[in-house]
């Protein structure tokens, strides 16, 4: 039989798992009866941990309380947030850096050796990539309470020209590239689905009355917006290559890909300068041909002169 402090550990370890536990099933994991299982559940709860009765059985699951008592992780679960507090700490979101550092320095003081060693590993052959443009906490916030909650949501939005607007919507979810945050939605004034840089965004507080949410298309078509909509430049491809080799390589938030025929596809993604497209499309290893936009056409012609002219004869 386990002591009264491993066994309180395992019971709590038991109950953070999603689900609802019988104290028939608890006594069974514990090696206890069930009475025990009682007294440890009130000890658990004298600790501040909001252990609740399950309506309709003799059962438990753990629940949300006024304050956040300390939590049991194991190794997988221990690195991964060690990981994301990392990433958090110089990520694209505005405001946390400080507070991520400060979660991150009191989990390693506590992490194992070899845990610590796991991790400091992963950071070390990791390569951060560069964070686009931060984003308040509260915008994150405000917004993603308005997808959960299904209330339109009505904001101010800046495009990539400078030009102010005010869209009404009914937000869908949250997409997040490595790079930027973007709210995908239904714009009511164009009667369509759109995409949103957070960024650009300033959500007008109340939101608006509730809404039935509409059947969402594919992933793949809300993130359309995400991959081209929302930069200086939006670019059309044709690569030679299947489409789903294409695919594979080219997440749906960087690009769309569209079948053409068996060895061919067409890419359509954006970005901000010319010259990143160029680079973006030259490094995919395949051939293609530029569509759109003409100016980009013109680019590249410079481009390879300049190449061109740089290599000794």
């Amino acid at each position: 039989m386990l002591e009264t402090s491993a066994r309180l550990l395992k019971l709590l370890s038991l109950l953070q798992s999603p689900r609802d536990w019988s104290g028939t099933a608890l006594a069974g994991e514990l090696g206890v009866g069930v009475r025990t299982v009682r007294r440890d559940v009130d000890k658990l709860r004298n600790l501040g941990y909001p252990v609740d009765a399950v309506p309709g059985v003799a059962g438990y699951r753990l629940g949300a309380g006024a304050s956040l008592p300390p939590l049991l992780l194991d190794d997988e679960e221990a690195v991964a947030v060690a990981i994301g507090l990392r990433a958090a700490a110089t990520g694209s979101v505005a405001g946390i850096e400080e507070s991520s550092v400060r979660a991150l320095t009191k989990l390693e003081q506590v992490l194992p050796s070899r845990l610590r060693h796991r991790v400091r590993l992963l950071q070390s052959v990791a390569v951060t990539p560069t964070v686009g443009a931060s984003v308040s906490p509260e915008v994150v916030m405000a917004v993603a309470t308005a997808c959960r909650d299904h209330q339109r949501l009505r904001f101010d939005y800046r495009s990539h020209d400078g030009t102010s607007t005010v869209r009404t919507t009914e937000p869908h979810r949250l997409v997040h590239t490595g790079r930027r945050w973007y709210l995908v939605a239904w714009d009511l004034e164009r009667d369509d689905w759109r995409t949103f840089r957070l960024d650009r965004l300033e959500p007008r507080i109340p939101t608006g009355p509730g809404f039935t949410p509409r059947e969402a298309p594919e992933l793949g078509e809300t993130t359309r917006g995400v991959a081209s909509g929302g930069y200086r430049f939006q670019a059309r491809f044709v690569l030679h290559a299947p489409a789903d080799v294409m695919a594979a390589r080219i997440a749906n938030t960087v690009g769309t890909i569209e079948p053409i025929d068996e060895a061919s596809c067409a890419l359509s993604t954006g970005a901000n300068s010319l010259d990143e497209l160029a680079l973006h499309v030259g490094m995919l290893g395949v051939d293609f041909r530029i569509e759109s936009p003409p100016e980009l056409i013109d680019h590249v012609r410079a481009l390879t002169a300049r190449l061109s002219a740089s290599v000794p004869a």
